[in-house]
């Protein structure tokens, strides 16, 4: 299976409460948040990854940690300042499409993080077969129970674990996305296809997937954390020293 590792963003939450490291370096448990998606990464047994880093000046050193860090997976890197979340998974998107995927249904999925999510080791390769079974999909996404987040994006799962609302329409909803997905050909076409500005942010494209009928699937995955304030620092912590509980 591809992956890819989005680590674009500016961490403007973080930085307007004074922290200054690039997000991806923020430590957690004496490791760096990046470190923390990749191990998991090598431990789900994908051995090659995308990533985009930001490209604004003060975000070299991320490039530099992951060229320098021991262990798989192996990685291609791509620096660019994007200017939505849609615009870094297109980035993405783009350096996995060589060979172009074969857009007709039952093709591999392809596996996409965000960098600020925080999970226990062995959730990920648990997400990768799970999302194996869904045979049909179109696009499946971890979601958890655990929602303490600014903006949190609810989704709704009828009996076979399908997402029949997402965003506003799911909204009070006792799930939400956990910040990994797999794309299956179809939609990584939608993405490519898709006209600049036609989506706002990703969660723009996932909606438009489940209105259009595509066939989309959450799999729970119990507590995943969004690292994006500095509380969410110490509430990451806690969360790993306590035996990501």
């Amino acid at each position: 299976m591809k992956a890819g590792l989005i680590a674009a963003g500016r961490g403007e939450r973080l930085q307007a409460a004074g922290v200054a490291t690039p997000k991806p370096l923020v430590r957690v448990a004496g490791k760096a948040l990046v470190d923390h998606v990749l191990d998991a990464l090598a431990a789900a047994g994908i051995e090659e990854v995308a990533c985009l880093f930001n490209a604004e000046p003060g975000t070299d050193a991320v490039e530099t940690h992951c060229r320098t860090r021991r262990g798989g997976p192996r990685l291609t890197l791509r620096r660019k300042t994007t200017a939505s979340s849609i615009e870094s998974l297109r980035e993405v998107a783009d350096i996995l499409s060589s060979p172009h995927p074969d857009p007709r249904p039952g093709g591999e999925g392809t596996l996409i993080l965000t960098v600020d999510a925080l999970f226990a080791p062995g959730t990920l390769r648990a997400f990768v077969a799970a999302a194996a079974g869904c045979g049909d999909a179109d696009a499946v996404l971890a979601v958890t129970d655990h929602i303490d987040d600014e903006k949190p994006l609810h989704v709704t799962l009828d009996g076979r674990g399908r997402i029949t609302a997402l965003g506003t329409a799911a909204a009070g909803g006792a799930w939400i996305t956990a910040g990994f997905y797999v794309f299956g050909p179809r939609a990584l076409a939608a993405i490519a296809a898709a006209q600049p500005g036609q989506f706002a942010a990703l969660r723009a494209f996932l909606a438009h997937l489940v209105d259009g009928g595509s066939v989309v699937y959450g799999v729970p995955m119990g507590k995943s954390l969004d690292v994006d304030r500095p509380q969410d620092i110490a509430a990451a912590e806690a969360f790993v020293r306590g035996g990501y509980r």
